[in-house]
């Protein structure tokens, strides 16, 4: 038996045995029963068959447009209409629990209410009935957007719903659509908790419903918490971030946050997510005192100059501020924290490959590259690495543009061949400024230069090393073993103490990798300030 079979209990009434869902596109639907339901498909997204002749009376559904995983899968689906009684072909999408479930009559299907569930599912046609202009949304507008709603007691019920309608506006004039802006739902209170993904929903219809559905859940406005774990969860490929698009959040704070948003901003910029903040109802002077920074606006936002700050009075009357924040959410070229350390720099290795080394140690020279490469995003618009091993003479192992995914790139790192010879430093600094970054001088990206040496040096590094330095290259240095400090101060850039590295033995490279890597970002920011 090829498939890989699990057990789905029939309300009491039978044990169906059904494939595992594969998910992927082009599979074949998997045949279900009436009383299958959500939480029996153990995918994030799986394509089913629903039989015809259902009885409607049977179906179990709790919700609207957002289900509860224990609701009938093809009763949700009819409930939303994208099937008929007759059946057919539906594909299902896993979204967090919630906690509230609406009671909804919809196409003969009468939907009940529940408190709350620990997963939920939405559903829609697993072939798209749309006309192309309404699928795929304002081309002018590419961005993958996360709205951060406040839903704390500070913010209160009420308010709570003029914000949903706001964001609503929002996303509606925002022209969503698969080759559109996409956006997603994230609420910030005692603890985030993401709502939808980028992924879930690609109509502005299908995201208005899912804003409406979304309960109020209380507690302290935990906003710098909550941006954080957006920056870190939300924007990943696994939940449909798209390659090249900006990355942005908006966040809506109603008065002020009850943390720290300062160090969260910071994390964001890392990622290369836009912070956007919508103001509303600033703090009186009687409560300036439980402010813990007046100024967490100037300090969250991708960049301090006005454009990434928006502030309303309060939430009535709103309608005339949904166009501006749109055009600002929709000017691309304005996105400047898209651009991170982790997809803007070219990285070029110069590994000593003399006989000094050894071939064992050499492959852990090969590790210290690797682990320091995996971390950047490479790709032919994002990061690229390089490397040249060197002796008396210099060997381009590969170029930046010659691999063009992480997974090659380290392939090739871990296939290099360990030369054995002299130590000529210099001469293959001046090689790898030549001859590696030669080519790329046109390139957007900063320009890093990673020399891991076991030795001094025949020739001079100081004068090859200020040469890269005045050609716009900084230098990190990592000596080993008997590498002079004098040598490893004079090639590495300013502040020395920051940019060379030392360590005895070849097994004390692996706590410099994160040193490094450090070190790049912090250079990388402070040369877009």
């Amino acid at each position: 038996m090829s498939a890989a079979w699990i057990p789905v209990l029939c309300l009491g009434v039978c044990l169906l045995l059904l494939p595992e869902p594969a998910g992927s596109e082009g599979a074949v639907p998997i045949a279900i029963t009436c009383f299958t339901r959500g939480l029996d498909i153990r995918k994030e997204k799986a394509d089913v068959l629903c039989p015809g002749g259902c009885a409607l009376e049977e179906f179990s559904v709790f919700g609207n447009i957002v289900y509860a995983s224990v609701s009938s899968i093809c009763g949700a689906a009819v409930h939303r209409g994208v099937i008929s009684i007759s059946g057919g072909p539906v594909r299902i999408y896993s979204l967090p629990g919630r906690e509230n479930y609406s009671s909804v009559a919809a196409n003969g299907v009468q939907s009940q209410t529940l408190s709350r569930w620990s997963a939920s599912f939405t559903v829609t046609r697993k072939r798209l009935k749309k006309t192309p202009e309404k699928k795929t949304g304002n081309k002018d507008c590419k961005a993958d957007i996360a709205f951060l709603i406040d839903g704390s007691f500070n913010i209160g019920q009420r308010r709570f719903n003029l914000q949903k309608n706001f964001v609503g506006k929002v996303a509606l004039m925002l022209g969503i659509g698969t080759e559109g802006p996409h956006v997603g739902l994230v609420q910030a209170s005692e603890h985030p908790k993401i709502e939808f993904y980028l992924k879930n929903f690609t109509s502005a219809k299908d995201v208005l419903f899912a804003i409406k559905e979304v309960g109020f859940r209380g507690g302290n406005s935990n906003t710098g918490k909550a941006l954080k774990h957006t920056a870190q969860k939300f924007f990943t490929a696994d939940t449909g971030v798209r390659r090249g698009i900006p990355k942005v959040v908006v966040v809506f704070i109603d008065g002020w946050p009850s943390d720290d948003i300062e160090e969260a901003g910071i994390v964001a910029r890392e990622f290369g997510v836009n912070v956007f903040i919508v103001s509303v109802a600033k703090p009186i002077p009687e409560e300036l005192g439980m402010v813990q920074d007046v100024a967490f606006v100037d300090k969250a936002v991708c960049r301090n100059n006005g454009f990434f700050s928006y502030h309303m009075p309060n939430w009535f009357g709103t309608t005339k501020y949904v166009k501006p924040l749109v055009q600002k959410l929709c000017t691309y070229e304005q996105m400047m924290c898209s651009k991170t350390c982790y997809n803007s720099v070219n990285i070029a290795f110069l590994i000593d490959g003399s006989s000094s080394v050894g071939d064992s140690n050499f492959r852990l020279m090969l590790e210290f590259v690797s682990n320091i490469a995996k971390t950047f995003e490479i790709s032919d618009i994002g990061a690229k690495i390089a490397a040249v091993q060197f002796t008396y003479d210099q060997r381009t192992e590969f170029s930046f543009t010659d691999y063009s995914t992480k997974e090659n790139v380290l392939a090739v790192i871990r296939n290099i061949r360990y030369m054995s010879g002299g130590t000529a430093t210099g001469d293959a600094i001046s090689f790898t400024v030549r001859n590696v970054f030669g080519p790329v001088r046109e390139s957007p990206n900063k320009n890093f230069l990673v020399i891991v040496t076991d030795g001094q040096s025949y020739d001079d590094v100081r004068g090859p090393a200020a040469a890269a330095h005045d050609a716009g290259i900084t230098i990190f240095s990592v000596g080993v073993a008997w590498a002079p400090l004098d040598d490893l101060k004079d090639m590495a850039s300013k502040p020395k103490e920051s940019h060379a590295f030392f360590t005895r033995e070849f097994t004390g490279l692996e706590p410099i990798v994160s040193d490094v890597i450090r070190g790049i970002c912090r250079d990388f920011l402070e040369s877009q300030q």
